[in-house]
């Protein structure tokens, strides 16, 4: 199932991903059901942040998604969880985001968390991992993975913004944003140059990423946003289900 796209290279050469939200605990017919709405879709996106975590929901949906061959995005409970991404990532999604990013440190423990030996320190395990039934020895599957899964970045205030140039490093796939706390963070900071929009964040932020190998993700919501989006920088997008 999971070699039959990379997403993880489609995002790396700058092609249009576009993802949608499901519930939580989507059963399958769901998540068909969502998804079927739209052919552009590349994965499914499930949130901790700010839903309740349920892991034995996180893997049903997982091994669903599996099954449809769906990528799964799974946004973190909270900054301080990168320790645990690999104990996450072995419930089988194949995207994980860390929201509110701030600091290089945390893009490090994030990355060395992820990624296997010798490039990570994620220990060996998991039973419902993604693509464990074709790389099934140890070797062979950490060589997978690491050229499979997809780390985001979540980027929510102003400061982290302006140190995008050190959040991004090897093994972080992309940068996604955060409206909500964003515009929080630009009403706290109204003299700053980047308060004046969300707009003008993401331009900066594409203009910043421009010509690295990480990509820019935006949640759109809506549809109908998403040429709005592309054409100010963005390759990956995630967006609500279509009614």
């Amino acid at each position: 199932m999971a070699g039959e796209e990379n997403l993880k290279e489609r995002i790396r050469r700058g092609e249009t991903t576009i993802g949608v939200a499901v519930p939580y605990n989507a059963t399958k017919s769901q998540i068909e059901d969502i998804y079927g709405k739209d052919d552009a879709y590349n994965y499914i996106s499930v949130d901790s942040q700010h839903n309740p975590l349920n892991e034995t929901d996180l893997v049903a949906v997982c091994l669903a998604a599996q099954d449809l061959s769906i990528p799964v995005h799974f946004r973190i409970k909270h900054t301080n969880y990168t320790w645990q991404i690999g104990n996450w990532l072995d419930l089988g999604p194949s995207i994980i985001e860390v929201p509110q990013t701030e600091t290089e440190a945390t893009a490090q423990e994030a990355v060395d968390y992820f990624y296997y030996r010798q490039f990570g320190k994620r220990s060996a395990g998991g039973a419902p991992r993604v693509g464990l039934a074709e790389n099934n020895g140890r070797l062979e599957y950490a060589e997978f993975w690491n050229n499979y899964g997809v780390l985001f970045l979540q980027v929510e205030s102003i400061q982290a913004i302006c140190n995008i140039p050190r959040l991004i490093r090897p093994g972080v796939d992309v940068i996604s944003w955060g409206p909500a706390d964003l515009t929080f963070d630009r009403e706290a900071n109204p003299n700053h140059p980047l308060s004046v929009s969300d707009d003008a964040c993401v331009e900066y932020a594409a203009k910043v990423l421009e010509g690295t190998d990480t990509k820019l993700m935006i949640r759109n919501y809506d549809w109908n946003l998403r040429d709005k989006y592309i054409g100010m920088g963005a390759t990956v997008l995630l967006e609500s289900p279509k009614p």
